[in-house]
């Protein structure tokens, strides 16, 4: 009889939320396909937007992912989106700030403690996980250029600010090594034991330079995936990302990941259809393409490609939650099963 597998997902962003989503419906399934323990590995670097505010301001970690990820994982998410994602729009101090930032931050005041206000606050959701930041340092990243020249914080790695009329790209040269200040952050001890007893683990999507290689640079959290015996997944972006990877490859995803946390990866999944069109027309407007990929230097990184059709298309390309975690599973059906017959035999 099977199991419900562990899994443990590392990332940030809405790349991290949106797999969230589609594999909270697995926690504790009676079907073919069950999760018993489900963990969510996130980052901490955002400066940008009312969490860089918070941060700021009251010197606490940037909430902004957590709680997208709270709400990603909540049993009424449908309620809940709508309270925690409110962002005061009237003149005044609340004025761009999200509600459920807020709430995080009076929670970290009232609890002592920001990985208490995680906790605290995903037990008055009752989510369907465990979300742990990647660290509880007040880390910052900083990027050595192409040209030599170095970008320090997340904002300005990302690329792009936001102007009175619409999101612009600013550009640079392309980001060659990423870092983090202190360089010895620690990870969370939770995250690590996530980690060692995990069936999978799931890497992205997500930006590649703020949201997932931001928590493979903490030494010991990259090291403890080097280590694990899970299958290793990366999920690719479907698109290129204007002034954080521009034209980049499925395997320059992969190799950045590589030359920054080591080999952390058994498989990369990748969208196998095609965007319409009329949305690669917008897309391409502002610079961005769909994720080329050649699977012969895939497999020459030493990373077995996996395709799925794991997009929905509406104003952009994203990814469809549960096309994404049917593609995660199947995956899992056709690798992970070796594995765990290899362990088996180790045992």
């Amino acid at each position: 009889m099977r199991h419900g597998l562990n899994i443990v997902t590392i990332g940030g962003g809405t790349g991290l939320s949106t797999l969230l989503r589609g594999l909270k419906t697995f926690v504790g399934s009676a079907g073919t396909w069950s999760i018993d323990n489900l963990g969510a590995i996130v980052t901490v670097t955002d400066e940008g937007g009312s969490s860089g505010e918070l941060r700021r301001e009251f010197g606490m970690l940037p909430p902004g992912d957590i709680r997208n990820c709270i709400v990603a994982l909540a049993e009424e998410e449908q309620l809940l989106s709508r309270v925690f994602n409110y962002r005061f729009e009237a003149e005044g101090p609340l004025k761009g700030h999200s509600l459920g930032n807020l709430l995080l931050t009076a929670m970290t005041d009232i609890t002592g403690s920001f990985d208490n206000a995680i906790l605290a606050a995903s037990n008055i959701l009752a989510i369907r996980g465990v979300i742990y930041p990647s660290t509880l340092s007040d880390v910052r990243l900083r990027a050595i250029l192409e040209d030599g020249k170095e970008l320090v914080g997340e904002v300005a790695i990302s690329g792009s600010y936001l102007s009175e009329r619409r999101r612009t790209p600013r550009t640079h040269a392309r980001i060659v090594h990423l870092a983090i200040d202190p360089a010895d952050a620690q990870p969370v001890e939770g995250a690590l034991s996530a980690i060692e007893s995990a069936d999978m683990i799931l890497i992205g999507p997500g930006s590649l330079f703020t949201s997932v290689l931001p928590n493979l640079l903490i030494k010991d959290l990259a090291e403890a995936l080097r280590a694990s015996k899970a299958l290793r997944v990366y999920v690719c972006n479907v698109m290129t990302q204007p002034g954080e990877t521009d034209h980049y490859t499925a395997e320059q995803h992969l190799a950045a990941i590589i030359e920054h946390a080591g080999l952390v990866v058994d498989v990369m999944i990748m969208n196998g259809r095609r965007p319409s069109e009329q949305i690669l027309e917008n897309y391409a407007k502002e610079d961005a393409f769909p994720v080329a990929f050649d699977v012969n230097a895939v497999r020459e990184l030493g990373v077995t490609p996996f395709f799925g059709d794991i997009i929905a298309e509406g104003n952009y390309v994203r990814h469809d939650s549960r096309a994404l975690a049917d593609t995660i599973f199947r995956l899992y059906d056709r690798y992970g099963r070796t594995l765990e017959r290899m362990r088996r035999n180790e045992g």
